[in-house]
């Protein structure tokens, strides 16, 4: 049996394996060689090279074997890593890719969601009964030519029961732009129905910014905007608004508006929120008459009042 086997101390193999094939493969105990080990050494081409390392020790090298570079191989532990390497890359892009798809997002397979409907009303707020805003605007949005104003309760929008704010704004998510929906509404206790066409956020932007650039202005009607209050008429089922305070020498005083009157109509549209007065009040035309009627204690008063100009 061989005592010692000789290996090439550059690339690792054996004698007799790997890329390097040697002469010699085997040392016996009584140094002598077999007769196959000695007919290899006599017809071999290429001997042993003897090469020096870092250290200056002598060392063998087999023929065709290149210093200083050994054959690796990946261990079992090596492939593992690898595997899920490749998984998690996989994964990755995976979710990338149905993730946008899902949430309606055009990446190649047409699936857009829709754009979402606007009406024209401040904000909603869930209340008894549905929804209500506490104005309508911008002047010529949807809402403002279906005759709805502030204060106005939405119990039913396009055949579906309203309950909160957040299921109407769902309700104009899912509605098509320019569609014709039919709107339930109460106000003053009575329940009334309307039709609107709604319009794309592009359309509103443009009646909004329309107003604010409009060339006559905005109109001024001369009363204390940060004290009002919205107050319920007593008898009634009806809400106006509390003047506190009026400016001297504007057009409601000039007009014999008197502080605690209480507005229930402007210009022909009912009020019943503070911003709507406002708003009512700044889409007035300046220097036009406009009627406003107020409650004055039990009295029910129609006084004309001439614009002024912001």
């Amino acid at each position: 049996m061989p005592r010692e086997l000789r290996f090439c101390r550059n690339c690792g193999f054996g004698l007799g394996e790997g890329p390097a094939e040697y002469t010699e493969t085997v040392r016996f105990q009584n140094g002598q060689r077999g007769t196959a080990a000695a007919n290899r050494a006599t017809t071999s081409q290429q001997p042993f090279a003897t090469n020096y390392g870092l250290s200056g020790r002598p060392m063998t090298v087999a023929p065709g074997c290149q210093p200083g570079k050994r054959r690796r191989q990946m261990s079992g532990m090596s492939w593992m890593f690898l595997g899920l390497l490749i998984f998690f890359i996989a994964a990755g892009a995976f979710t990338a890719i149905v993730t946008p798809i899902r949430h309606g997002i055009n990446v190649g397979i047409v699936k857009i969601s829709p754009p979402r409907s606007y009406v024209g009303v401040n904000a909603f707020d869930t209340t008894d009964g549905g929804v209500t805003f506490d104005a309508v605007e911008p002047p010529g949005a949807p809402a403002d030519k279906a005759g709805l104003v502030g204060g106005d309760v939405i119990t039913t929008f396009d055949g579906q029961v309203v309950h909160d704010e957040d299921q109407i704004r769902d309700l104009l998510g899912e509605t098509p732009v320019g569609k014709i929906v039919d709107v339930v509404f109460i106000r003053d206790g009575e329940t009334k129905t309307t039709k609107m066409t709604t319009v794309s956020k592009e359309v509103f932007d443009r009646l909004a910014k329309d107003f604010r650039v409009r060339p006559e202005g905005k109109g001024q009607f001369g009363y204390e905007t940060d004290d009002y209050e919205r107050v319920h008429l007593p008898g009634t089922k009806m809400f106006g608004v509390r003047l506190d305070q009026i400016l001297q020498s504007r057009p409601a005083d000039l007009a014999g508006i008197k502080e605690g009157d209480i507005v229930t109509e402007f210009d022909g549209i009912p009020i019943r929120t503070p911003e709507e007065l406002r708003s009512r009040v700044q889409r007035a035309l300046p220097y036009s008459t406009v009627k406003v009627v107020v409650m004055r204690g039990t009295e029910l008063l129609e006084i004309p009042v001439k614009m002024g100009k912001q």
